[in-house]
């Protein structure tokens, strides 16, 4: 589950319930409440409203992250294609959906407006979206483990990346 809270990722943990589905929580940074977004893109809404979700769309490729919008009135889903799903007022910046991915993609980071994102693949590759600026990745080095998740840093000036074995990427 990657518990996302006013907007920086606290924890992330790969949880399965039984039916072999994968989790992901985002909560909202502003307001009560949080959504819990199952890897075929259905969401639940606890303590707020639903925007919306990927229940009858058939994805080729499995959610794997989420992300709230700075002041909680959206969301962004993420799949490990690239694809990009947005709810409520997230906005669709672009995604690498068509290109040919080293590796899957595995977290997405809001820019403190909310004006874009960055995507991270497990191999550090980042790829930048609206208002977000590439600054750097990991993509061409060697990694012990792979990147698991990605914080955007406050001023939206930079990013931390996250591997499994818990090295930090600045």
């Amino acid at each position: 589950m990657v518990l996302v809270v006013c907007g920086a990722i606290v924890a992330t943990v790969l949880s399965t319930i039984t039916d072999g589905t994968t989790v992901k929580a985002a909560s909202q940074p502003v307001q009560a409440g949080y959504w819990v977004v199952r890897s075929n893109g259905t969401v639940a809404s606890f303590g707020t409203e639903s925007l919306g979700d990927l229940s009858k769309v058939t994805l080729s490729s499995p959610i794997v992250a989420a992300a709230a919008t700075p002041g909680g009135g959206g969301y962004w889903l993420v799949a490990a294609n690239g694809g990009i799903y947005a709810f409520g007022n997230a906005q669709f910046e672009g995604s690498p959906a068509a290109a040919q991915l080293n590796k899957p993609i595995v977290g997405i980071a809001p820019t403190p407006d909310g004006r874009g994102y960055w995507l991270v693949a497990a191999d550090g590759g980042i790829f930048a979206y609206g208002d977000a600026h590439f600054l750097g990745s990991t993509g061409g080095d060697h990694l012990n483990e792979p990147i698991v998740g990605i914080a955007a840093t406050p001023d939206g000036n930079g990013y931390w990346l996250v591997a499994s074995d818990g090295g930090i990427f600045a």
